[in-house]
This record gives C-alpha cells, structure tokens and sequence, in this order.
C-alpha cells in the first residue's frame, strides 16, 4: 500500500510526457531539494525512480518555466510543490514574517533590520529577479554557510512568501523574484483558514503514505505536533482517515479511506537519499527493517555505506544500498560500492540492479558505468 501511494510500479512504455512527470510530482504532494550534486540534483531522481527516463528540461519547466506549475518553497525541506499547494502554505508563510519556523539568524535580521529587508524586495521590484550574489556586500564570512545579512533579508522575504525563486542559477544559487509577478494566479486564489489548510496538507500527506503513523504524517510538512495531532483527529472524525493497527508498529496507524490495496509491489528503483519513500528513516526501519543513514557529512574514515548512497527497491523491498558518482569528465557512472541486504542473494539482486545502473548511466548521458571489482566478478558469473 505504502509502495502503490507513492507511486511505484512498471514505469510507462515510451517517453514520459510533462503530463505524467507533474501527474507524479502531485501525487507526491512534493519533492525535496538538495544542494548535492555528486550524481544529479536529488529532485531530478524520483520522477526517475518511478517513471523511467525521462527529459530533465521538462521539469525544470514545471519548475521555472513560463507556464511554471511548481513553486519552491519550505515543504518537508526546500521543496518543489504544485502551485495549488501554495494558498495550504500562506499559514506558514504568516508565522515566518513573525519570525517563527525560520532559522534564528534569519528571523533576527528579518525582525531587527525590516529595513534591509525592504530595501532587497525594492530591488528587486525596480531590477527584477535577482541574487544575492548581485548585491553589493553580499559575501558572508564568520559562518559555515557564509550567509551575509543580505542573504539572510532575502531568505527571511523568501520565508514570508514576498519573494519565490524565480530559477535556479548555475551552482544552484537561487535567483529571487517577487512572488505576486511570478505566481499570480497562486497569489490571487483564496487563503483557507489556518487549521482547514493544515488539515488539507495531512490529507496530501496521507494520500501520499497511503498508510502512516501520526509523526509520519506530521512530517511529510513538518507540522507542529499539536496542529498535526488536532487535524489528525478531525480527519479521522471526517471519514476520510481510518484508525488501524499494522503488525509489528507501536504506534497507531491511519489509512488513506480513498486508499485500494494492490495486488503486488513488483518493479525495481534507486531512489534518491532525499526521496520521500526513505526520508523518514524510522519509517524507513518499521515499513522494511531498513536503518539508512546519510553519509555526507561524516568522515570519509567513519562512512559505513558511502558518500552519496542511493538505496534499491527491488520487487517490494530494500535490498540494496549503491554508492554512487557521476564522472562527467570521463563519461563514466562510477559505483564506488555495492552493499547487500543479504548478501546471499547478492548476485540475483545485482542481475536486476545492473540494467537500473545502466538506464541511470544512459539518462545522465554518460557513456558507461565502471563497477567495483566484486560487482564485475558477479557480472562474470563467479560469486
């Protein structure tokens, strides 16, 4: 049930239109955004997981087109979401421009120097979209992220729903516009109350679960414990969640009552680190005994499974973990390692998981994919 929500099974036949692709991202409710790109950008990867190859151009046409039918903004994390999702936001937005759900340093500016915030939304009215790294003393320094007050007025004017990203630059930094000229049929639909809002983002959340715990519905948005558990309970009482109880789960249990239960959960995927199958890492854990962790910013000496680990849904289950990289220079999709749920069936897993590199490969345009020395001996037929 958890597999058909999220929409896996046999991809399409054929190429995927842009119909399909913003079919999948709806039924998703969204997909997170990630900075990484030591394979591709993570928002690319779960169309991909689910759908098959298919034209990258196109979602970042959805994304930042014209006709755009996605906005980012805060979902689960930075988030691409269906432009219908964003009046369900507006409660949010409210509460960042009060400082609340928004970084520290960005509230502090933001609250502190309206001003300055004033002052980069004036900018951008007169110039139009712009970067931060367009105005002038926009270098941080002192921080990790190296944000400069700047950044952080825009950031704080991005949380509050005044400015949205206009398109994503080269190295990923985000160009800001004002919301109301580049989403104005969003900006103009009717702001439902806060609690019918966040009872309607459960709903989206649930829908894409299928099935889920309380906290798995809460976080899908990152709702506040008490907003969540309040419109839980009313949805419960509407009829459109019903109460159940799954083997092996602590924790009460809530199906989507629209849901049908599958006949099987056959296909096969890797899935990006950020997909919204394994973000929840205990729900990851409760669905397929599956601990996932992420990698990146552990010490190269102290990583278990890799730098950038895609896990690998096969037939229903997670039985594999590929870390993985994309040699742009050398054409190559680099698997640094393979690791097995059990290792027995290590060479029927990589014998469905060979051909899933392969499409990978093929989609990034790189012309090969060089395996480790254990993979290639199971390629060869010795275990």
């Amino acid at each position: 049930m958890a597999l058909a929500a999220q929409g896996f099974g046999a991809p399409p036949a054929g190429p995927v239109p842009p119909a399909a692709l913003a079919r999948t991202i709806r039924r998703l409710g969204l997909v997170q955004i990630d900075s990484v790109n030591v394979l591709v950008r993570s928002h690319y990867l779960p169309p991909f997981s689910r759908l098959g190859i298919y034209d990258r151009a196109a979602l970042d046409a959805l994304a930042f087109g014209r006709a755009r039918k996605l906005f980012e903004y805060w979902g689960h994390e930075a988030s691409l979401l269906p432009l219908e999702t964003f009046p369900l936001l507006r409660w949010r937005m409210a509460r960042a421009r009060r400082g609340a759900g928004v970084w520290a340093s960005v509230a502090r500016v933001g609250l502190e120097n309206p001003e300055l915030v004033r002052a980069v939304i004036a900018a951008i009215r007169e110039r139009g979209p712009l970067a931060a790294s367009d105005f002038e003393d926009a270098r941080g320094s002192g921080s990790w992220w190296g944000w400069s007050d700047v950044k952080r007025a825009l950031e704080f004017a991005f949380a509050a729903g005044e400015l949205t990203t206009y398109r994503r630059r080269a190295g990923f930094e985000r160009e800001y516009e004002l919301t109301e000229r580049a989403l104005p049929a969003a900006c103009a639909a009717p702001v439902p109350a806060e609690a019918d809002a966040q009872r309607a983002l459960v709903h989206v959340a649930a829908r894409a679960f299928g099935i889920a715990t309380e906290s798995d519905l809460r976080d899908y948005f990152r709702l506040d414990l008490a907003d969540a558990r309040a419109r839980v309970g009313e949805l419960v009482e509407a009829g459109e969640l019903l109460p159940v109880e799954v083997e092996g789960w602590k924790a009460a249990a809530y199906l989507d009552a629209a849901r049908a239960v599958p006949r099987s959960a056959g296909g096969s995927a890797l899935l990006s680190p950020f997909d919204s199958l394994v973000w929840n890492r205990p729900r990851a854990r409760r669905l397929f005994g599956f601990d996932y962790r992420l990698e990146i910013y552990t010490p190269s000496h102290k990583r278990v499974h890799g730098y950038y680990v895609l896990p690998y849904l096969l037939d229903g289950d997670l039985v594999a973990r590929a870390d993985l990289k994309a040699d742009r220079a050398a054409g190559t999709l680099r698997v640094h390692a393979l690791h097995y749920e059990r290792p027995a069936l290590r060479r029927n897993v990589f014998e469905r998981l060979r051909p899933d590199l392969e499409a990978l490969a093929a989609w990034l345009g790189l012309e090969r994919v060089a395996y480790p020395a254990r993979a290639r001996a199971a390629r060869n037929g010795r275990s």
